[in-house]
């Protein structure tokens, strides 16, 4: 063979060997990975050609699935009050893919999931169709109930904890959605979808997660606890050095009370009527890294809060100045917090000082009820040491009893908590956010810790009128009471 032919040869034969080479690495190396890329659309209608599981809370899904016509897509998601639930279950489409539960136990709810597999094995001899596992969750369906119908047309959120455990009792939004409205790939979802999207409402905003505001007083339960943990007050009942007025660290810039009786007031009496300048005062003799610490042992600043779906972290400032930190005690400045964040902190003093961690998924179960995976209890971390909880419970329970929090009250039963109005928008012009968060306690223990914040209650409410005992304070009786009730 001659020269240049030999190269040909050669050459050619390097190009076999390079697409041998290639199709081995698609057929072998990154089969996974293209058989379930979502620009796949085999694999889009795979996922939807066999029925979903369920999410299930208590004995009952609140899922569903349903045929679709004229599509390539079989069935499409189902939701049974759906606006009520969305804030748990997310949404799945099939144009606009999923969130949420939905997303997060995807592979159990299509069956996909390796845990699975016996079961889809089986099927295939016995002819069975394939099947997706389900999803139980923590929620009581009274509270989850009670939380919705006392929001009603109110742009708020509602957080309920077990404190015993940290399972999730309640979680709503509102404004909510329906899921079922885009669960197809019609134009009529399209549109239903866009509506929603584009909505000043922020209907798809899970509020009790994913948004974040200032806490306003009800942060004043953690300027406590870091105080009585640090040693600046052992006596709560003990007259403060608080003068009237309190100027900020630093400053002369007054701290304003919106309560009187405040100077030299106690810690208990100052929570009781929610005075501003104790707790600055308070909280300059802690400093601010203690105040952050103590923080931040209640969830602050912690953005791996997973429930399975991640909360947005909340936010204790960590180099602000002595002025600042002040005004951060009293829930303002840059301190914000989510609506589960607040239910940590009452859940934790309730629970005598140990913070657990909160979960909304029971178990998963396999097609036929198995259990594939139970989610066990974890503790979170300890605020506060069991005395000075018991303090600090005190303290909440005499808020209900003998202050702002009166409406809280429940015949027979022990109920702390604590009322906010935090103002906000340049100059505080805007209207502001009414927050109550807090426990309820028997003699077995203490089965519901709540927070609950009322964006904004409609234009029918005055300014003067939005405060956290008068709008957001009845939603969480209700919503304790229906925990209660349900419970025995």
């Amino acid at each position: 063979m001659n020269k240049p032919l030999r190269r040909i040869a050669i050459f050619c034969g390097l190009l076999i060997l390079t697409l041998l080479l290639r199709a081995n690495w698609l057929q072998y190396v990154q089969a996974e990975e293209l058989a379930t890329r979502k620009e796949n659309r085999r694999v889009q209608i795979a996922q939807y050609a066999s029925e979903r599981g369920n999410i299930i809370v208590g004995d009952k899904a609140i899922t569903g699935s349903a045929v679709t016509d004229g599509s390539d897509y079989k069935y499409k998601r189902t939701y049974i009050d759906g606006p009520m639930w969305a804030p748990v279950t997310g949404f799945a489409s099939q144009a606009f893919g999923s969130t949420q539960l939905e997303s997060l136990e995807d592979g159990i709810l299509t069956g996909n999931d390796d845990r699975l597999f016996f079961d889809r094995t089986i099927g295939m001899f016995t002819g069975e169709k394939k099947a997706g596992g389900n999803v139980r969750t923590t929620l009581n369906r009274a509270a989850q109930v009670a939380a919705y119908k006392g929001l009603g047309k109110k742009t708020g959120a509602v957080a309920a904890i077990d404190p015993r455990t940290g399972a999730i009792l309640a979680l709503v939004s509102t404004p909510s959605y329906d899921p079922s409205s885009f669960a197809g790939n019609s134009k009529k979802d399209e549109k239903a979808w866009v509506e929603l999207k584009d909505g000043k409402e922020k209907a798809l905003v899970n509020r009790a997660l994913r948004e974040t505001y200032p806490p306003g007083s009800t942060f004043k339960v953690v300027t406590s606890a870091a105080a009585l943990e640090h040693g600046v007050i052992t006596d709560v009942e003990a007259p403060t050095d608080t003068p009237e007025p309190f100027y900020l660290p630093t400053t002369r810039t007054p701290m304003v009370n919106h309560a009187h009786g405040c100077e030299k007031a106690s810690l208990k009496h100052a929570l009781e009527i929610s005075c501003n300048s104790v707790f600055a005062n308070v909280a300059d003799k802690v400093g601010r890294d203690k105040m952050l610490e103590t923080a931040e042992k209640f969830g602050f600043n912690n953005g791996k809060i997973d429930t399975p779906v991640r909360a947005y972290a909340s936010v204790y400032d960590k180099e602000m100045d002595r002025p600042s930190n002040s005004l951060s005690a009293i829930g303002q400045y840059n301190t914000a917090a989510t609506p589960l964040q607040m239910a940590m902190v009452a859940a934790a003093v309730a629970n005598d000082g140990k913070l657990m961690k909160p979960y909304m998924v029971d178990e998963l179960t396999a097609p036929n009820l198995d259990v594939l995976e139970k989610t066990e209890p974890e503790e979170m971390s300890r605020p506060l040491s069991p005395e000075n909880a018991q303090k600090l419970q005190d303290m909440m329970v005499s808020v209900v009893e003998n202050g702002t929090g009166k409406v809280a009250k429940i015949d027979g039963v022990s109920v702390g908590g604590k009322t906010g109005t935090a103002q906000h928008g340049e100059r505080n012009s805007k209207r502001p956010y009414a927050w109550f968060i807090s426990y309820a306690k028997t003699d077995k223990g203490s089965p519901v810790a709540v927070a609950v914040v009322v964006e904004d209650a409609g234009a029918s409410v005055d300014r003067e009128d939005i405060t956290g005992g008068g709008l957001a304070g009845p939603i969480a009786k209700d919503v304790m009471e229906a925990v209660l009730k349900s419970q025995g």
